[in-house]
């Protein structure tokens, strides 16, 4: 077939050549549109012929050609109106080149000539034709993909990348597409939201996201999987670079988790302070462990440590399990030997902040009195079925109380969970009084069976008292627990305040305060009362703190610990200060002394004899160190915003020593949190529908989302208020089957 239709287009008779294809070509509907097949190249080559008067195209492997095109002049026109003017337009398709030809044939390329179907140059679409080309004009005016649209072309017209109102990026690259890139972000979403593999072959998912761009290629579970390997992998190299080059010593924080699979997981986490002064918490492994013994414990965070080529800690942060006893024994035996501890790792040993507050609160709130037994039945009562919770909060309307929220339960083994419920139900107790004027199944069942009663005037104030001295408590949590903040300087400075306020509350008037507090300050004393316990690096992080430095520290040495023992202490604190400051000096940055020894014996540098005058007559141009010079100098005006990190970020060059030192001495985390929300993530991403995940792809979904993290809070933690107000918006309904119009004089039990 081939070789007789080159003939006949060697002999000229082109014309005759189209009429017998024509007439051979199954009619089809004209404007019939075909699937979308995609991106993928012809699998067809084009010879083209090139007799002496005009140009003919010849399909090779099929034998034939595109049919005359008959369309009118009026059709080019209508497409050079969509901005397609055929001298503009890119190399023509494997077609005949007539006179009369259509300029849409320049974004159409022949799929199937029998059939008459033309592929778009830009979406991939094949559109059928017969006679003329309306059909492919018609969807080269739609085409999105086409960047001759004006349209298209206005799409384009954006120079830098904006948000609008609606938080829709606007982008001058968001036309173009890129598979890999836009795979990376699938990648990411899936890890940094936490969502199943099966999500991606989803049918919903999938129509989605064609939507959307139908050329993105979505990849199944197993290639989803490998991604978030090759992307862990990615991720930790970079970090170890980051590390190896922004940070000296790291301290650490870990801790252990049971997950649904009964398997032991350990998280370990790293803070640092970087060359620019910013403080960094990374997760640097999660992963399974044989048990919770203390062997096993330090064992783990050594073959981490090796893993990471991390030989350089500074503090460990742990709870106070005595497994944890044993595992910081084994550790600090470690990194002696590798001649990269602080002090031979005497102070090595954090105790969490956090963890001691708690058994100091849980002791006092052993012996609670009943009048938190009376309120806490109250709040179960509104709580237990929808129909009183209803009723309830028409209490709350009609007393205008602006408080969004209703009564919490607390859990009663927990002090924190306890001061929320009594917070909470303080806000709402004008509605609480008056359910109970309203309410008589409220009052029959706090009053029968096991009820202690209604709550009473006494019963509320009681409760006041118990929130503003729990209140001390809770603040001083929340503050030590933060992680994108220096809290070292923290930790004795609420110890501190919490020995105050407990030393105060023992002589109060009232005898419950007075009781709590008693029993508080023997836990207190246990932990925080022995000046042997007292750890130096906590200290000597308040020294770093130009706010307060060391005349600080050293009167409240003397106020918990009386002139002697503080005294011992004050002794102390001096003497490791001054022992981790020469380790910190290295031998390039001697002191001024030295230098200008060696100046005075060197005639060439010594041009004046300044050095040798000063050595001769025993004189020193500055006899103070800088560590001296720092403590002596006034200190800065307290304020609660005061940056810290800040300051010795301005004032590294002129203590330059004592900058490294507040570098890694302000990173000490003063409690476990950092570790603990770890497991609040692995808890999501081991729920009871991915128990089948391995402890190594768990671990890689567990860091690979803390590396990724961005954003200092969670994109989950909605606005109450709003939300509120929005489903009021869209679910109110004036019908009256949900009003709040009938008489509160006519509740009823469920």
């Amino acid at each position: 077939m081939k070789e007789k239709l080159e003939t006949l287009v060697d002999s000229g008779q082109h014309d005759f050549v189209l009429e017998q294809l024509e007439e051979a070509t199954p009619a089809i509907e004209e404007n019939e549109v075909i699937e979308d097949l995609g991106d993928a190249e012809p699998p067809w080559e084009t010879q083209v012929i090139e007799p002496p008067s005009k140009t003919f195209a010849i399909d090779v492997k099929e034998g034939v050609q595109p049919p005359r095109d008959k369309s009118k002049m009026t059709e080019n026109s209508n497409i050079e109106a969509a901005g397609m003017s055929a001298s503009t337009q890119p190399s023509s398709p494997p077609s005949s080149v007539r006179k009369n030809r259509s300029a849409v044939w320049d974004h159409f390329d022949v799929e199937n000539a029998i059939e008459k179907k033309a592929k778009c140059k830009y979406c991939g679409s094949l559109i059928q034709y017969e006679n003329v080309t309306s059909s492919m004009g018609g969807h080269l005016r739609r085409c999105k993909q086409n960047p001759n649209n004006d349209s298209n072309k206005r799409r384009k017209t954006t120079t830098t990348p904006t948000i609008d109102e609606r938080g829709v990026l606007n982008s001058p690259s968001a036309s173009k597409f890129d598979q890999e890139e836009a795979q990376r972000a699938l990648v990411e979403m899936f890890i940094g939201e936490e969502l199943p593999f099966h999500f991606v072959e989803s049918p919903k998912f999938r129509k989605f996201v064609h939507a959307l761009q139908a050329r993105f290629k979505v990849p199944s579970r197993t290639t989803l999987a490998r991604d978030i390997g090759a992307l862990y992998a990615e991720e930790k190299m970079k970090l170890q670079d980051f590390l190896s080059t922004n940070c000296g010593r790291v301290c650490l924080t870990t801790d252990t988790w049971t997950s649904i699979q009964n398997f032991t997981y350990m998280s370990l986490t790293a803070h640092f302070v970087d060359l620019d002064w910013k403080l960094h918490k990374k997760i640097l492994n999660f992963c399974q462990v044989t048990s919770h013994s203390g062997e096993v414990i330090g064992a783990t965070i050594e073959s981490c440590l090796n893993n990471w080529n991390l030989n350089r800690v500074f503090s460990v942060t742990v709870d106070n399990a005595s497994s944890n006893d044993v595992a910081i024994k084994y550790l600090k035996q470690r990194l002696n030997s590798w001649n990269s501890i602080i002090l031979n790792g005497e102070f090595i040993h954090m105790r969490c902040c956090a963890h001691i507050i708690n058994l100091i609160v849980k002791e006092g709130l052993k012996e609670i009195d009943e009048s938190v037994l009376r309120i806490r039945s109250a709040v179960k009562y509104v709580r237990s079925s929808p129909s009183r919770a209803s009723r309830f909060q028409k209490c709350v309307e009609l007393e205008k109380i602006q408080y969004k929220g209703l009564p919490c339960m607390d859990v009663e083994t927990r002090w924190n969970s306890t001061y929320q419920m009594l917070e909470v139900a303080l806000k709402h107790r004008k509605a609480f009084e008056l359910l109970a004027l309203k309410d008589n199944a409220y009052i029959g069942e706090m009053n029968g069976g096991k009820g202690k009663g209604v709550p009473s005037d006494l019963d509320w104030e009681y409760a006041e008292s118990i929130v503003r001295f729990l209140r001390v408590f809770s603040d001083a949590t929340i503050r030590v627990s933060g992680t994108l903040y220096d809290t070292s300087h923290m930790y004795m400075k609420e110890v501190f305040a919490i020995g105050r306020f407990i030393r105060h509350s023992c002589d109060s008037v009232d005898f419950s305060t007075m009781s709590m507090a008693e029993r508080m300050r023997v836990k207190y004393e246990k932990y925080w009362g022995n000046p042997d316990s007292v750890n130096m690096l906590l200290l000597i992080a308040i020294v770093l703190n130009p706010m307060q430095k060391i005349e600080y520290v050293n009167y409240f040495l003397d106020y918990f610990f009386g002139e002697e023992k503080g005294g011992e202490l004050k002794s102390k604190l001096s003497k490791c200060i001054k022992l981790i400051y020469q380790q910190y000096q290295s031998s390039e940055e001697a002191s001024e002394a030295d230098t200008q020894d060696v100046q005075a014996n060197n005639i060439n540098t010594d041009l004046h004899g300044m050095g040798f005058f000063l050595q001769a007559t025993g004189r020193r141009t500055n006899t103070r160190s800088k560590l001296d010079r720092y403590l002596q100098e006034e200190c800065e005006p307290y304020s609660h915003k005061f940056d810290i990190l800040n300051w010795w970020k301005v004032n590294s060059t002129q203590f330059p020593i004592l900058g490294n030192m507040a570098r890694e001495v302000l990173a000490i985390p003063v409690s476990t949190v950092a570790s603990e929300s770890a497991f609040s993530t692995g808890g999501r991403v081991l729920d009871p529908y991915r128990s089948s995940l391995t402890p190594r792809m768990v671990e890689a979904l567990v860091c690979t989302g803390d590396w990724l993290k961005e954003d200092l809070f969670s994109a989950l933690d909605d606005d109450g208020e709003v939300l509120q107000q929005v489903d009021q918006d869209i679910f109110s309904s004036n019908d009256g089957a949900c009003s709040m119009a009938a008489s509160i004089d006519n509740l009823d039990d469920d």
